[in-house]
């Protein structure tokens, strides 16, 4: 199989401020999953979160408005919007977002491994976590419809895109409960094309 490549290195560059934001959300997000892992979810505050992260509480809840966003939030989707894109054109949009999806997964556990797996812990863990992943996930969901909707010529609010990628979706989320419930011990990669594979004969635009 061919080495993927990182879907971070077609990040388009950023400005200074961005990149002081990006630096103040991983510096939290990363202070989060520290103490998450000393104290537990519900013990963490985030007054305690804050000062581990040196940063002020209003500063917390201005990049992440909810505790659980700080665990499932990551810098993933503006470089997925990106790259999807960037797919060739004409090629069919299961390809495209297996593609991209894939690789994605890929990225977060080659660079926040433990990050990956104390996020699947959570999901099993914490029923809040769990409820606020679907709300994100449609989130990300409504993304992809647009750029789909762009590729293929659609409108916008397409029903049809809007069910295939939310099906595209529901999919993933079911790979990342079965991997969580499952102690991690799957390849979730392997999970993944395995989804895809079983959406191949389903939906399609």
């Amino acid at each position: 199989m061919a080495a993927r490549t990182s879907l971070l290195t077609a990040r388009p560059p950023m400005s200074l401020r961005e990149r002081k934001k990006l630096k103040t959300r991983i510096a939290i997000r990363r202070a989060t999953y520290r103490l998450i892992a000393e104290r537990g979810y519900e013990a963490t505050t985030i007054d305690q979160i804050a000062q581990a992260a040196e940063v002020s509480p209003s500063t917390v809840i201005r990049y992440f408005p909810a505790k659980e966003d700080i665990v499932l939030t990551d810098e993933y989707d503006p470089v997925i919007e990106a790259a999807l894109r960037a797919r060739p054109v004409g090629e069919e949009p299961l390809r495209s977002l297996r593609a991209v999806i894939t690789q994605a997964a890929a990225d977060l556990l080659e660079r926040e491994p433990e990050e990956m797996r104390q996020r699947a812990r959570l999901l099993v863990e914490v029923p809040a976590v769990r409820a606020r992943m679907t709300e994100t996930m449609a989130e990300t969901s409504q993304l992809l419809s647009r750029v789909l909707a762009d590729r293929t010529g659609r409108a916008a609010d397409d029903l049809e895109v809007r069910v295939f990628t939310a099906a595209v979706m529901g999919a993933l989320r079911e790979v990342l409960l079965h991997w969580a419930e499952r102690d991690q011990r799957d390849d979730l990669i392997t999970l993944i094309d395995r989804a895809f594979d079983t959406l191949s004969g389903g939906p399609s635009l």
